[in-house]
């Protein structure tokens, strides 16, 4: 047994099978190989894609919420404001009303003591009729002396 040949049959033959190899099983390795590290980066860039995106989401709620509790808080303002402007109005109208009310009262009050006065004047007059009638022991014709009267009831 001659060990160089050997050696030297057996170096081609491995070099045959590395060159086959590097002709026919390399490339597709190579090719899977790139393809899965493309895949592997395409969905490690997703990610951080997505996650940037729900940063972004995150921030936009956050304000779209800060927005829509400044809008309610206006509105609520609004609402008191308007309800204090039309406690403000029913007020004043209560007042104007009752002040037109106590008016109405006074006149009629007045006119309530003029119809007193009148009558009491003419029931004073009655009876001044009726003392003289008794004093002079005869009957005053009160639409003799209707003028006479009349001004006794004016000096009442």
């Amino acid at each position: 047994m001659n060990i160089n040949l050997t050696l030297i049959g057996q170096t081609i033959t491995f070099a045959i099978f590395v060159w086959f190899c590097m002709k026919f099983i390399w490339p597709p390795i190579v090719l899977a190989l790139e393809t899965r590290r493309k895949q592997v980066a395409d969905g490690l860039a997703a990610g951080d894609r997505g996650r940037h995106e729900l940063e972004l989401a995150a921030k936009y709620a956050t304000k779209s919420l800060r927005e829509a509790k400044m809008k309610a808080a206006e509105i609520i303002a609004q609402s008191e404001k308007r309800s204090a402007q039309i406690i403000d109005e029913a007020r004043n109208a209560a007042k104007v009303e009752g002040e037109h009310m106590l008016a109405v009262a006074r006149a009629e009050l007045e006119q309530d003591v003029f119809r007193a006065r009148e009558q009491l004047r003419d029931h004073v007059a009655a009876l001044v009729v009726a003392g003289a009638e008794k004093v002079l022991r005869r009957e005053v014709d009160a639409g003799a002396h209707a003028d006479l009267l009349e001004a006794i009831k004016n000096e009442l």
